[in-house]
């Protein structure tokens, strides 16, 4: 999984990015990986792995990642290539989902970019530099569609009409995952990688005073709920200085502040949400692993995600939930009391299944 962090200046963009992939690396236990300065890989913090871990005395554990980037140089007219302008964009269309951190407290010291707070026009002024970045895109791909037609596809003029239609939500500001469309049109808009068709998680970034719900924060939910878009509330700072603790002295710091998850385990709950994720688990002495895997999947895609070979050779899978296994004591143990099932090919995979996939070669 892939998200990029996005956010006017000043508004704890940066201070997020370096608190969830600092946390990210020590909760875990992965190594913190820089592919470049602005780029973190983390684990996944999943306390069910090191308890399958002491169950099976694994060697091992592998949490499932996530990429964060930070989306540098967004300013008004990036579209027209103003800040840094075309990378900024390229890096938004690689990502799965944006994670837009908007300001949501008054502090004098920390000056704001438009000179007050406002976090609805804030949103509005990074999705207006979206939607010009795709209508300046959409506009290619209706010319090149236009001279497509003319040789009387019918397909060239069912496109026109769905990137007419999208074209003509975007000139009125609104992005295009908040444009109404058929399902049929949905599945073709996924097709032009627009930028203002990703999925968003807004981070209400507030004062560490002040994490509860604030006037701010209920107009961004507000606002959030109109698109079916995520809301986190957090204090960046908060979480820089958490992330800066020691492992063993970070629970107790963050049960002083009241804290009960952190930042990192917020979004990473909210970005599998918003993307339709979830992970089930295999066990072993040589290794325990999570994997992420889309809802909905079959046991035998669910095999593929460890290896092509095991989808292709895939015979059954043998499944118990994680709380039942950990009650049994071990998987010998629930398998004597008929606790472990025997799954076939069109089995759909839940959330915490242990799993035991058999195949042939």
């Amino acid at each position: 999984m892939k998200l990029g962090i996005v956010g006017l200046p000043n508004v704890g963009k940066s201070t997020l990015f370096n608190a969830i992939t600092a946390a990210g690396a020590d909760a875990a236990n992965y190594p913190f990986c820089t592919i470049e300065p602005n780029v973190g890989v983390v684990a996944v913090p999943d306390d069910r792995l090191y308890k399958l871990g002491a169950l099976y005395n694994t060697k091992k554990i592998v949490h499932t990642t996530i990429e964060f980037v930070d989306i540098a140089g967004l300013v008004k007219g990036a579209s027209r290539g103003e800040g840094l302008g075309n990378k900024f964009l390229s890096h938004i269309r690689e990502v799965d989902a944006i994670v837009h951190v908007v300001r949501c407290f008054d502090e004098a010291d920390i000056i704001h970019v438009e000179g007050s707070v406002d976090p609805i026009r804030d949103i509005e002024t990074i999705n207006l530099e979206l939607i010009l970045a795709d209508m300046d895109t959409l506009t290619k791909k209706i010319d090149k569609t236009k001279t497509a037609a003319k040789g009387g596809d019918r397909k060239y003029f069912d496109e026109l009409e769905i990137l007419q239609k999208i074209y003509a939500g975007l000139e009125q500001g609104t992005p295009l995952r908040r444009i109404e469309l058929s399902e049929q049109e949905r599945d073709y808009a996924e097709t032009l990688f627009m930028l203002s068709g990703k999925k968003v998680i807004y981070v209400a970034n507030t004062d560490e005073n002040e994490t509860e719900d604030n006037a701010y924060v209920k107009k961004l939910k507000e606002y959030a709920a109109q698109e079916e878009s995520e809301t986190v509330v957090l204090c960046a700072r908060l979480e820089a200085e958490i992330a800066s603790l020691p492992q063993e002295e970070r629970a107790e710091f963050m049960e002083a502040m009241g804290l009960v998850t952190s930042g990192l385990d917020k979004l990473v709950t909210s970005s599998y949400k918003l993307l339709g994720l979830m992970s089930y688990l295999t066990a072993g002495e040589k290794e325990t692993r999570a994997w992420t895997i889309p809802v909905g999947t079959k046991a035998p895609q669910a095999a593929g995600k460890i290896h092509t070979d095991f989808e292709k050779g895939f015979i059954r899978a043998e499944i118990i939930d994680y709380d039942t296994l950990l009650e049994c004591g071990s998987f010998h143990a629930a398998k004597e009391k008929g606790k472990v099932r025997s799954e076939g090919k069109d089995y759909v995979m839940r959330e915490g299944d242990v799993v035991l996939f058999r195949f042939n070669v």
